[in-house]
């Protein structure tokens, strides 16, 4: 078989072909890939199909004259050449493939999309490169080199059973069975005991679990504390990849061989995890990067033990003892989630990118470039940080400035972005080129509009240490204010003892990660677990904290927020005052005023049907009356409108137009008043 788009060097090397299937008495088999420029369900697409039947009869006519009755045809749509020869090859069981050595003058000039570099990789069969950039006329070709690649043997399909045999083998070795059989208990030794049990059986379990204790380690809404505590200490005792085992992913992924690409690979890998394995590498131009490298069972093993997991929850999940400890149902669903996002790295380089983006404002935080032509769903290079730990950052401005700034941009992920890095613990924060990289994207967190209002409504209660109001918005973010079987004077209290336990600290030690992590363990035992995606800002704060602290400890976490939140503030009041902005926003404002004048003309009966009249009768202690109750009702609602045009600024799901009604209305009676003033003189 020979491949050809029908240029004039793919024609040499189907002629070549030919004559070498004649000198040896075979049959020719020519496919000629055509790659579609507009998609198929379009018009242009449909009208690119008919191409296909025109190529096919020249193509025809074309191996006619150079074969003879040995030759066979074939023209395709294909978006991707060296695949769609290859499935040709296997479909009719060809020993030969034969393909021009056009785009290969030399190693590294190799490119990831050259057909015949592909071919030759992958194909289960003899390749023959023909040099067709020499040839003259019909004169033959010379042949480059050839390969064989052998057909790799597939991994049969898990055994779900024995597995599931296993597994509980483990559970039960480990005394997990009382786990799921205890009825209301709530010693806190008995689940500290229960929680180590239950690490060790995930350890001794694999990857799958591993990764399970480490994704719930960062659900206090979902697991009590005594297991949140436990579970960070699991470690994966996951055995690196062999070299073998990681060039082949990288070379499935790339589609030629790693010497194309990288100059050199470290063997030894930086980090090995549940699901990739990280090395160090260098390519051919010399740029330094680290290769992310999907572990070839990764995705199987993590389906098969998500499919039991699922089994296991839907047979135990609504046992009362384990809705105790655990809410199972939650559980598998975040996992899945997670692990399924993890599995697939074109999710990370998403993230990535637009970390990139949220940073872009700080002059001290970055994230690594990404090499996005070499990265796939399962192979991930980026720029190598060849930093240290912000630990051994050197003294300095740079260091101290690096702090406020890290502190910073969390509020800014947290309360404006709503998109944050969900685990910046040490080992993901390095000092590099006076900044500080942030690494490892594959957990980040996400807070909607509602939620962040909330958040800041619950920052401000804890700035002015108003328990009630601080409980009030908690109950809110639940939605769990009309409770009736809740003990709300308690949930106050324990509110309370958190509140003056921080208030009793220095400034700078009320941080505020941990706080919230108090008040989210709070509501978890009265039965009103705070918003999932909080309850990881909130664990996500109180690690990047601790590194602040250690960058520097004099940081005020209170001031920078206040700072931040002011910037915020007064942006966007001044985005709100642009001339477009505001023409804009009054006629959104007239059209809503217009809506509320009819809804009440409809409700005192000034539309069409039974009129409301209302009849005054006046004298002069009733005209002093209305005038101090007219300047009194100007102020007030001048004063109100003041305060709201300020909160309505700093809310994160009132429109701008709001804020800007509001100061409009607020400076107009105020105006008002003063001429109501001077004409009463």
């Amino acid at each position: 078989m020979v491949g050809t788009d029908r240029s004039k060097t793919a024609d040499q090397a189907v002629r070549w072909a030919a004559q070498f299937a004649e000198r040896y008495g075979a049959e020719l088999f020519v496919v000629q890939v055509i790659q579609p420029q507009h998609p198929a369900t379009t018009e242009f697409g449909a009208a690119e199909l008919t191409k296909v039947a025109t190529a096919h009869d020249e193509l025809t006519q074309f191996v006619r004259q150079i074969a003879g009755e040995r030759g066979h045809s074939s023209a395709v749509m294909d978006g991707k050449p060296a695949s769609a020869i290859l499935r040709a090859a296997e479909r009719e069981a060809v020993d030969i493939l034969v393909v021009g050595n056009s785009g290969m003058a030399g190693r590294k000039q190799f490119l990831l999309g050259n057909v015949p570099n592909q071919i030759s990789h992958n194909a289960r069969c003899t390749v023959v490169i023909v040099n067709t950039q020499s040839v003259d006329g019909e004169s033959g070709a010379e042949v480059m080199g050839a390969s064989q690649s052998q057909v790799e043997s597939h991994d049969a399909e898990p055994h779900l059973g024995s597995r599931a045999a296993h597994i509980a083998t483990v559970m039960a070795k480990h005394g997990l069975k009382e786990l799921l059989g205890r009825s209301g208990e709530t010693d806190v030794s008995v689940r500290r005991q229960q929680a180590k049990r239950l690490r060790s059986a995930m350890e001794e379990l694999g990857p799958t679990f591993s990764k399970l204790g480490q994704v719930l380690s960062t659900r206090p809404d979902l697991l009590p504390s005594e297991y949140i505590e436990e579970l960070t200490l699991l470690q994966s005792h996951v055995p690196p990849m062999p070299e073998s085992e990681v060039v082949r992913v990288a070379e499935q992924e790339l589609g030629v061989p790693w010497e194309d690409v990288f100059e050199s690979i470290d063997p030894k890998p930086l980090a090995a995890g549940t699901i990739a394995q990280v090395h160090r590498a260098t390519l051919e131009n010399g740029d330094r990067v680290v290769m992310k490298v999907q572990r070839p069972t990764a995705r199987g093993d993590i389906e098969q033990d998500l499919a039991l997991l699922e089994i296991f929850a839907q047979k135990v999940g609504t046992r009362p003892a384990l809705n105790q400890v655990v809410n199972m149902e939650a559980v598998f669903k975040h996992l899945s989630t997670s692990l399924h996002r993890e599995l697939d790295f074109r999710q990370e380089i998403e993230n990535i990118d637009r970390m990139r983006t949220v940073l872009a404002d700080y002059s001290h935080l970055a994230v690594p470039s990404v090499h996005h032509t070499l990265s796939t769903a399962r192979f991930l290079v980026m720029e190598e940080i060849q930093g240290g730990s912000i630990a051994r950052a050197p003294e300095g401005p740079a260091r101290v400035e690096a702090a406020r700034q890290l502190l910073e941009s969390y509020y800014k992920q947290v309360m404006v972005d709503g998109f944050f890095h969900a685990d910046p613990h040490p080992g993901n924060l390095m000092w590099w080129k006076d900044r500080i990289y942030i690494l490892d994207f594959g957990m980040v967190g996400a807070l909607d509009a509602d939620v962040r209002e909330h958040l800041l409504l619950l920052l401000m209660a804890l700035w002015r240490e108003d328990v009630d109001f601080l409980s009030d918005v908690t109950l809110m973010m639940t939605g769990s204010l009309d409770r009736s079987d809740l003990d709300v004077p308690r949930f106050k209290r324990e509110i309370g003892e958190v509140m003056a336990k921080y208030r009793k600290a220095a400034l700078a030690d009320m941080q505020i990660g941990p706080l919230l992590q108090e008040m989210s363990a709070i509501g978890f035992r009265h039965g009103v677990p705070l918003p999932a995606a909080l309850t990881l800002a909130a664990k996500a704060l109180a690690q990047v904290q601790l590194a602040t602290a250690d960058l520097d400890p004099k940081v005020d976490p209170y001031e920078v927020a206040g700072k931040f939140l002011m910037r915020v503030t007064l942006k966007r009041m001044g985005a709100s005052l642009d001339p477009k902005t505001l023409m804009y926003q009054s006629q959104k404002l007239k059209v809503r005023v217009e809506r509320v004048i009819e809804a009440i003309e409809h409700l005192i009966g000034a539309r069409p049907g039974q009129k409301l009249v209302v009849n005054f009768k006046a004298n002069s202690l009733e005209d002093m009356i209305r005038l101090t109750g007219r300047r009194l009702a100007l102020g007030l609602t001048a004063a109100a409108s003041i305060i709201a045009s300020g909160l309505t600024a700093t809310s994160a799901t009132a429109s701008d137009w709001v804020s800007v009604s509001f100061g409009i209305v607020a400076g107009l009676l105020i105006v008002g008043l003063i001429l109501d003033l001077m004409r009463g003189r």
